[in-house]
């Protein structure tokens, strides 16, 4: 299990299971591990998700396909605790979510 700080200094957890579930449903991100991490740490923006959940967003120029945006969906289900629930690659953010923080 790996641990990340949001930006609301909230633990972000990645756990084993949900690292598993990330690679099963969205093969390229297989090798991907860091640039989740690195998303949660220091996202370009946070969209708010349906369900009360965020999604942190960062575009990185090179990935194994190409120019795309990653998005990290996640939940800060407290002060002091939080998860992550997936995350994929996409050439664009949605539109239609409301911005909740920007860098």
């Amino acid at each position: 299990m790996i641990v990340i700080n949001s930006i609301n200094d909230i633990p972000i957890r990645l756990t084993n299971e949900r690292w598993e579930h990330i690679i099963s449903r969205h093969i390229e991100m297989i090798n991907e591990k860091d640039r989740v991490v690195a998303t949660i740490e220091s996202p370009d923006f946070i969209q708010k998700g349906d369900l009360n959940e965020k999604l942190a967003v960062k575009l990185f120029k090179q990935t194994s396909v190409d120019v795309k945006y990653l998005v990290v969906v996640y939940k800060e289900i407290s002060a002091i605790d939080g998860f992550i629930l997936t995350a994929y690659y996409t050439r664009k953010p949605s539109e239609r979510r409301r911005i909740l923080w920007k860098l």
